[in-house]
C-alpha cells in the first residue's frame, strides 16, 4: 500500500471506523483514540496491507484496539445520565432512539459489534466474521441471537411507542 493508497483509505472510511467504534463505546474521546491507533498500526503495516482489503483491515485493527481498550478499563463504570428535558423536543423520534441505544446497551459487546457491523457497516458474514476472528457460523449465531434480546426489549409494552 503506498502512502497515497493509505490516505485514500482514511478518507474513505474515516467516518465509518470512527461511528462504529462510537457507537460501542459510547465515548469521544475513547473512540477517537482507538481509532487513532488504527490508522497508526495500519501505517506500520502498509507494506503489508493489501490496498483492495484496507477496509478489512482498518476495521479489524479497530475492533481489536476496541477490545483491548474495554478489557483495560473494565473496572472503569462510567454512566451517562439522561433526562427527559435533555433529550429535547424530538417527541416519538427521540423517545425511539433512546430504546433503541437503551436496547443496544443490553447487549454484550460481541452482541452490539455484531450488530453494528451488519446493520450500520454492511458488511457480510464472512467481512465480520474475519474483523472479529469469528466464523461465519458463529457470526450468524450470535447475530441471531442478539436481534432476539433487541426484539424482545423494543416490544416490551412500556417501550412500544
Amino acid at each position: 500500500m503506498t502512502e497515497k493508497e493509505y490516505n485514500d483509505c482514511v478518507k474513505l472510511y474515516a467516518d465509518n471506523v470512527y461511528r462504529f467504534i462510537l457507537k460501542n463505546l459510547r465515548n469521544e474521546e475513547d473512540a477517537r483514540d482507538v481509532v487513532q491507533g488504527a490508522y497508526e498500526k495500519m501505517w506500520m503495516s502498509r507494506e503489508k496491507v493489501d490496498n483492495d482489503k484496507c477496509r478489512s483491515f482498518l476495521f479489524t485493527v479497530a475492533y481489536n484496539n476496541m477490545i483491548d481498550h474495554i478489557r483495560k478499563n473494565k473496572r472503569i463504570v462510567l454512566k451517562d445520565e439522561f433526562n427527559e428535558t435533555a433529550l429535547g423536543s424530538g417527541g416519538q423520534q427521540q423517545n425511539a432512539k433512546r430504546i433503541l441505544h437503551e436496547a443496544l446497551s443490553k447487549l454484550s459487546e460481541t452482541q452490539r459489534s455484531l450488530v453494528m457491523l451488519k446493520d450500520y457497516e454492511g458488511y457480510n458474514y464472512a467481512e465480520i466474521g474475519e474483523i472479529t476472528g469469528l466464523n461465519e457460523s458463529q457470526v450468524k449465531v450470535y447475530l441471531h441471537r442478539a436481534r432476539l434480546l433487541l426484539r424482545e426489549y423494543i416490544v416490551k409494552p412500556e417501550n412500544v411507542i
